[in-house]
């Protein structure tokens, strides 16, 4: 996580972003969160275990995620997280924040398309 200036707290990285997301709508065990984020970042984020259990602990100590259940599923410990209220507003700022930034990334390419005539999505 990162210190963000002005906003009195620390913004998320990616990969936290996308795992508070993962659990916005329902508790997760870990191999479904690592599918989650893969499937939320369209196979852009392929968290491995070491790196999902790390940032749960820290998601975890922040209070945006806390533990749900356990369950014992073919002779395995699986256990479940959950996004906590903190959690939630956590991730409805970071998304708020970033559609802030997508608008006006927008803006000033559009600007510079009617400056030099030139096309969104095109080289040159």
């Amino acid at each position: 996580m990162v210190y963000a200036p002005g906003m009195g707290s620390l913004s998320l990285s990616e990969q936290s972003f996308l795992i508070l997301t993962a659990l916005a709508d329902r508790p997760c065990h870990g191999y479904a969160l690592v599918a989650e984020v893969s499937a939320i970042s369209k196979g852009r984020i392929e968290l491995r275990a070491s790196t999902l259990y790390a940032a749960l602990e820290r998601l975890t100590d922040r209070g945006l995620v806390e533990p749900d259940h356990d369950e014992v599923d073919s002779g395995r410990l699986r256990r479940y997280y959950r996004l906590t209220d903190k959690g939630a507003t956590e991730v409805h700022t970071e998304a708020q924040r970033m559609a802030a930034q997508a608008r006006a990334a927008q803006r000033r390419l559009a600007s510079r398309a009617q400056r030099s005539g030139a096309r969104l999505g095109t080289v040159g």
